[in-house]
């Protein structure tokens, strides 16, 4: 009865007064969807106050009481409100708190403060906000095709409050509307039941040949309690199909030149998307394609494979082409191998080249390059050899070519003997130069009586010439013998060696003397054939000169009787 009472009274006094509630100002608070709404009493509070009240409004205008609280008695009563049952707090401070927030909980509040004289409002506005749930971009297309609208797919956005907007974007630019290119239409759906909106975005899309590997993602734009915010979905990539419009074809490995006995590949693709798998290749020589995959290989290529290549769709409706230079090296040496010949013959040789460029040609002879070509007009010891032709190709890595020649010069022994008298004057050394190819075997043989002081020595065989000395104190007179034999001949030369050395000297001597007089003997001779020369000239001069004299007689007298006759 008291309550009922005090409701009559509140009314009365409250239609007692004309005080608008927008007069005195309106507050806002912004609540998080199924948070706690906290609501303070704009209000100060007044003496004397009986109690506080809390109403919300109708759509209509009509208010509906939903809490009370009296100061004298400190009770709190919450009204009979079907929404609000077990959800309202009303504080000493008449806070009003209202648990897990609704959206239906976005309405305009009223505090209301009572006195005996007076009534006091003042508006609270209620705003809710929901997050929306991260889009996602479903029922996508399996692949796109060029030159064809179909649907990529929809960003899905929901519970979100209030409504919120979606826009697609294309590696990270926003995709605008175009006429049967771009096709985007936007549903927003609300919840009966929560009141929250889902948002679907559906997006038509014609691609074209570079939307391979795009990036397309969708954002939601919403708004919360601090301003408006977005959120994005993950990125979606699509396989876009398109024709082929170019065919390629390689050759590999990439290298810059080939060479005979490389194995190549050809290798032939189109730009479409799937790719091409099967190919028609073109060999040269022959008019009908060859069917294959993407490669057609060939193996130990020949100078003959050099030529056109070409590959096609299998349709033949494209086509490309490249030049395949195969590059080869030819030598041949004449005489080759292994060759015997005689000292003093002639010898032609010759290194023939063909190939593909200019090739280097050089010789190597035992292992020592040489500055010109071999050339024997007649042959020498020392011309023997392991000689090397070779060549290279320069610009083709790994293309060299290179034949040899082991030439053999032989030739019978030769034998030249010396002799020397040592600083003793006791010994003499006899020294046997021997030439010849196979080398000689020397053998000395000694007729006569005297002593061998050292044996028998020879020097190193170089260019089929070597020495052998024998050192020999000689008693008496003796005949030293050189004997050397090959394959080929026995050669002997023998030397007579005098014991006493004074002898050998006067038999010098005697040579000495007899060439000195054959010599003035020789120039006697030779003064007096000048000398008979000298007077045969002088004779015939004379008459030249007698005659002259009588010329000169004659004129003098023809020259006195012209002097008279003119006088």
């Amino acid at each position: 009865l008291e309550a009922k009472s005090l409701s009559s009274k509140i009314l009365k006094i409250v239609s007692s007064l004309s005080v608008s509630p927008l007069a005195l100002g309106l507050y806002t608070v912004n609540a998080i969807y199924g948070d706690t709404i906290t609501m303070p009493c704009p209000l100060e509070v007044p003496d004397g106050l009986m109690f506080g009240k809390w109403k919300y409004e109708m759509p209509n205008g009509s208010p509906v009481f939903i809490a009370f609280r009296s100061s004298t008695k400190k009770n709190v009563q919450y009204d009979d409100v079907p929404d609000y049952k077990d959800r309202l707090s009303l504080s000493e401070n008449y806070t009003l708190s209202i648990k897990n927030a609704r959206i239906s909980d976005e309405k305009r509040f009223v505090c209301m403060l009572v006195t005996e004289d007076d009534v006091s409002e003042e508006p609270t506005i209620v705003r809710v906000f929901k997050q929306p749930s991260q889009p996602e971009i479903l029922h996508q297309a399996n692949l796109l095709e060029t030159e064809k609208l179909q649907m990529l797919g929809e960003c899905v956005s929901r519970d979100s409050y209030p409504e919120g907007n979606v826009t697609w974007y294309k590696n990270g630019r926003v995709l605008h509307p175009v006429d049967d290119v771009v096709v985007i239409n936007l549903q927003k759906i609300v919840d009966r039941t929560t009141g929250l909106f889902t948002m679907t975005s559906s997006l038509q899309y014609m691609p074209t040949k570079e939307d391979l590997n795009a990036k397309f993602s969708c954002i939601v734009t919403y708004f919360g309690p601090s301003g408006q915010k977005t959120m994005q979905s993950e990125p979606v990539v699509f396989d876009v199909h398109y024709p082929t419009e170019k065919v390629t074809i390689q050759v590999l490995p990439q290298s810059s030149t080939i060479k005979e006995g490389d194995n190549i590949t050809l290798k032939c693709s189109g730009n479409g998307n799937p790719p091409p798998q099967e190919f028609l290749f073109y060999i040269p020589g022959e008019t009908e394609g060859i069917r294959s995959s993407d490669t057609y290989v060939m193996t130990d290529v020949r100078r003959n494979a050099t030529g056109e290549y070409k590959c096609s769709l299998t349709d033949k409706s494209m086509m490309d082409s490249t030049t395949i230079t195969v590059h080869y090296l030819d030598l041949q040496l004449t005489p080759s191998g292994e060759v015997t010949k005689q000292i003093g013959e002639a010898l032609p040789v010759s290194c023939t080249i063909s190939s593909s460029r200019n090739a280097t040609v050089f010789w190597i002879k035992d292992n020592t390059r040489m500055q010109t070509s071999p050339s024997f007009s007649s042959l020498q010891y020392q011309d023997a050899g392991n000689y090397v032709c070779e060549t290279t190709l320069q610009e083709v890595e790994g293309l060299r070519k290179r034949q040899t020649l082991k030439l053999i010069v032989e030739g019978k022994p030769q034998i030249k003997m010396t002799k020397k008298t040592n600083t003793n004057k006791m010994s003499k050394t006899i020294i046997c130069h021997v030439e010849g190819f196979p080398k000689p075997a020397v053998q000395w043989t000694v007729t006569g009586s005297g002593s061998i002081v050292n044996k028998t020595e020879e020097t190193k065989y170089v260019n089929g010439k070597f020495s052998s000395k024998i050192v020999i104190a000689p008693e008496e007179n003796v005949t030293l013998t050189c004997i050397a034999e090959n394959e080929l001949e026995r050669t002997v030369t023998s030397m007579n060696v005098s014991a006493n050395d004074n002898s050998e000297k006067v038999n010098d001597q005697a040579k000495l003397i007899v060439g000195i007089v054959v010599g003035l003997l020789l120039v006697a001779l030779i003064a007096g054939v000048v000398y008979w020369l000298y007077v045969k000239k002088s004779k015939t001069a004379s008459k030249h000169v007698d005659k002259d004299l009588g010329n000169i007689e004659e004129n003098k007298k023809l020259e006195e009787n012209n002097h008279k006759s003119e006088t």
